[in-house]
């Protein structure tokens, strides 16, 4: 009996042996549609690794569609191909790499971005991406970012694909000499995103902290998500709820009479107003977005503006829910630490963004949020734009006096030579062509992202820890599928993934996917010995017996 997409079919092999050599010889046709000793065709492993991995689809969906084909697995099962389909993918992936890097050598040759994902203890999950042809390179588990796991990593992408143009990623040690390392003299260049994100935590952070824990003190936020509740639920028993309030603002000679409900539905306006201050930003996140900054310089604004409002309409600032907002805003607005904080904040916040401005990244009106690689500036004018940045630095005895506009400075010099990347000429079969670097890790950020946005889809749970302690490291390499250039490159003559992986099936496969596991796995037996509670008293009478056998003999 073989399962395959197109319903059971049973099947019947004559194998031959050959009475000389003693050689058993199978059916060529079947294997070509089955692997040997196994029951599920090719075209069902395909089916159950590109939906779970492409269409991100749960092992319970998986089921419930081959149940429509008539193909009846269990959960494990199915579980078990789809590791069985990335081990195929990744085996072919190898086999492919002289074909990728012809192809990479056609257009001058390769960028390697370089990026890590992790979740908590989990291991971090280290890819390699060539930005020219957008080809995730390769894969590797490792239980931290030292340099000393990424080196091994570094040098099998040497091996298979060459010396890269350039190496793009962020500012960690260990991926920073690991690079340096491996390869010496190329040249290496630090996003820019990242490093203006690190940049501006070290600048901005002590103050932001300081701010933060300060509102805490005076529950700030439920104190208004109170007030929202309390004057929402007033609105709604009351007569009237349908009144025009910005009609009313706009016309004020037509208040209505009942001064209570004026000022429950001012109150709740203003504190759903300020409640939104932090939501407030361009979806950078900080240090380029400062949403409790907002958030307190709304309530600042409306603490100035709410003894205005008590004496241009005395009566509303009688009123109970306006007494209770007002008192609210005095306390953070008396508040020094508070006040101190945020003046503290505004002039770090404009330093910064002066800096944001010269590297022309993550502008305040940008609207791609994390996808933002900057504007189209030549990174000329960027380098110069910086470099008048960094001597205002040390022009302006107030920044100078000042010990984190000192470390920043530090940090742009410490980066100078790996942010600024000029065009490189590279030789190809057409001639000489100018690669220009990108200047971010985008790529590699969006693809992260993409397995996060999979991950949530298939299980509902945002933590990818779990996912990331068992998945083989090579799962990356589904998002290749996408690329046309690569699935040409890979089938190699093939017209499917299921006549590759048919191909393919001599390798060890099972091999392989135990090779690729868990990084932390625990060695065989040791499970078993972890476990004892009298360990270290058997250790001590293993060690005694040693010596006096040592004595005696």
């Amino acid at each position: 009996m073989v399962l395959t997409m197109t319903g059971p079919l049973v099947t019947h092999e004559t194998v031959l042996k050959c009475p000389a050599c003693k050689r058993v010889y199978h059916s060529d046709a079947l294997l070509r549609l089955v692997p040997k000793w196994c029951n599920v065709a090719y075209d069902v492993l395909v089916f159950v690794g590109e939906a779970l991995f492409r269409r991100y689809r749960s092992i319970q969906e998986v089921r419930e569609e081959l149940q429509a084909s008539n193909v009846n697995l269990s959960y494990s099962e199915i579980g078990y191909l789809g590791r069985k389909f990335i081990s195929y993918l990744a085996i072919a992936h190898r086999r492919a790499a002289p074909r990728i890097r012809e192809s990479m050598q056609t257009v001058g040759g390769y960028i390697l971005h370089l990026d890590a994902t992790h979740d908590g203890d989990a291991p971090a999950l280290v890819t390699g991406m060539d930005s020219l042809s957008s080809i995730v390179l390769g894969n590797v588990k490792v239980p931290s970012e030292h340099s000393k796991y990424i080196i091994p990593f570094l040098k099998e992408m040497h091996a298979l694909y060459g010396t890269p143009l350039a190496c793009v990623h962020d500012m960690g040690k260990g991926l920073c000499k690991a690079v340096d390392e491996v390869f010496p003299g190329v040249p290496d260049f630090i996003c820019h995103f990242h490093f203006l994100r690190d940049i501006g935590k070290d600048f901005l952070e002590s103050a932001y902290r300081k701010l933060r824990t300060q509102l805490r003190t005076h529950s700030t936020s439920t104190r208004f998500h109170a007030l929202v509740r309390e004057t929402g639920q007033v609105l709604c028993k009351q007569d009237g709820m349908n009144i025009n309030l910005p009609q009313i603002l706009q016309n004020a000679d037509e208040l209505p009479g009942d001064i209570e409900y004026l000022a429950n539905a001012s109150v709740y306006s203003l504190s759903l107003w300020v409640l939104h201050g932090k939501q407030c930003g361009n979806g950078y996140g900080f240090p380029f977005d400062r949403p409790l900054l907002e958030f307190t310089e709304r309530i600042m604004e409306l603490n100035s503006q709410s003894s205005e409002m008590k004496r241009c309409f005395p009566a509303i600032g009688k009123a109970k829910s306006f007494i209770k907002l007002a008192k609210v805003l005095a306390d953070i607005g008396d508040d020094v630490q508070i006040s101190q904080s945020v003046k503290e904040l505004q002039w770090r916040c404009r330093i910064f963004d002066q800096l944001r401005d010269a590297m022309r990244i993550a502008m305040p009106t940008g609207t791609s949020g994390l996808n933002d690689d900057g504007t189209g500036v030549s990174i000329s004018t960027i380098k110069q734009a910086v470099e008048k940045f960094r001597k205002e630095l040390e022009n302006d005895p107030s920044l100078v006096a000042d010990k984190l506009s000192d470390k920043m400075a530090a940090q742009i010099d410490k980066y100078d030579k790996k942010l600024f990347a000029d065009p490189i000429e590279v030789s190809t079969p057409a001639g000489k062509i100018m690669i220009y670097p990108q200047r971010t890790n985008n790529i590699l950020e969006q693809f992260f992202r993409g397995v996060r946005r999979g991950h949530r889809r298939k299980t509902g749970d945002n933590s990818m820890r779990r996912q990331l302690q068992t998945m083989l490291a090579d799962t990356p390499l589904v998002k290749n599928l996408d690329n046309q250039n690569y699935q040409k490159l890979l089938l190699n003559g093939n017209a499917s993934l299921e006549e590759l992986f048919a191909e393919l099936d001599t390798l060890p496969i099972d091999f392989f996917a135990e090779q690729q596991g868990d990084v932390n796995k625990i060695l065989p037996g040791y499970r078993k010995l972890m476990k004892k509670l009298d360990l270290p008293g058997q250790f001590v009478q293993l060690f005694a017996k040693a010596a006096q056998n040592g004595k005696s003999n």
